[in-house]
């Protein structure tokens, strides 16, 4: 194969991937007739946000050679921090309830950043202490209970349905997402600090000895990646119009699958935002499809692990060929 093309064959690949996704639940008369609508197709988006935007800042732990296993649970979290504001007779203002929200997502993710970056410890062991402790204080603040709060339409209506049976309009959810993606996507690639998260996935020993700070940039990458989980709790918050404890169990699953399926390498160096969007768009719609096919849950499970596993083959493949 031609040098020049491999990259754009990668770039390509989960294009290709989505296209086989859709082409095979489209084969069956009956339940074509409801996958391909505008309203499943703006259910499928809406439902994107959420794995999507968490997909953004997992993407910056993988490309740093990282992992973060307690993404569902901050999730979780910071959804019940944000109901819990939404709650009494004077709740907090709208911009309060966001910015909390999204500063709780990025407290938590400075703290699995300063365990690792500090003390020097296993991503997957620190992270997945810290799903146990982000789960646990999530059913502490909610009382082992749903948080529910007085409608507040500027919150609720960020992940609203508005003519459910037709394309447009798609909710603001949506669009929100789209505008983290191309920011995140200029931060990753045109900036000093993105070139710095490749250079510290692809070989940290060779980054430190070009004077990059490891530490300080991890931090930074995981703090940064904890204010994107606490914006998709966010999401969260608004889609369930209530804080629930016990919501994002296996999202870490999706998110990870969305990231890798996307072309990233789970060894580092490698990665995109635009991939992981269109693998958290694949997540999606393989759970979308089973259940327009009527498959059940426990089907679902197995079909996302079967795609992890042969995404990471194959990033194994590529990583032995090269």
């Amino acid at each position: 194969m031609h040098p020049r093309l491999k990259p754009i064959i990668q770039a390509l690949a989960p294009f290709f991937g989505l296209a086989l996704v859709i082409g095979l639940f489209c084969l069956k008369a009956d339940v074509r007739e409801v996958f391909l609508t505008g309203g499943n197709f703006k259910t499928i988006f809406t439902q994107t946000v959420i794995v999507g935007t968490a997909a953004l800042g997992m993407t910056m732990i993988i490309v740093s050679g990282g992992i973060d296993l307690s993404v569902g649970s901050v999730v979780a979290f910071t959804s019940v921090a944000g109901a819990r504001l939404l709650q009494g007779d004077a709740p907090c203002s709208v911009a309060t309830v966001v910015i909390v929200t999204v500063l709780t997502g990025g407290l938590v993710g400075c703290l699995n950043g300063a365990i690792i970056a500090g003390c020097r410890l296993m991503p997957f062991i620190v992270t997945l202490g810290m799903m146990g402790v982000a789960r646990g204080a999530a059913k502490w603040l909610a009382g082992n209970q749903t948080v529910n709060f007085k409608e507040n339409p500027a919150i609720t209506q960020i992940m609203a349905l508005k003519n459910p049976l037709e394309f447009f309009p798609l909710p603001m959810g949506v669009w929100l997402l789209l505008g983290l993606a191309t920011a995140m996507a200029v931060v990753m690639r045109q900036t000093v600090f993105g070139r710095r998260i490749f250079a510290i996935g692809s070989n940290e020993a060779t980054a430190r000895l070009c004077g990059i700070r490891v530490r300080w940039n991890k931090l930074a990458i995981y703090t940064l990646a904890g204010m994107l989980f606490g914006t998709a709790g966010l999401m969260q918050l608004s889609r369930l119009s209530q804080g629930d404890p016990s919501t994002g169990f296996g999202l870490e699953l999706d998110v990870v699958a969305a990231v890798v399926i996307g072309g990233a390498s789970l060894s580092g160096g490698t990665g995109s935002v635009l991939g992981a969007m269109i693998g958290a768009l694949i997540i999606v719609t393989l759970r979308n499809g089973s259940n327009q096919m009527g498959w059940p849950n426990y089907m679902q499970e197995i079909i996302i692990g079967v795609v992890i596993i042969l995404a990471v083959g194959l990033d194994k493949l590529r990583q032995a060929r090269a």
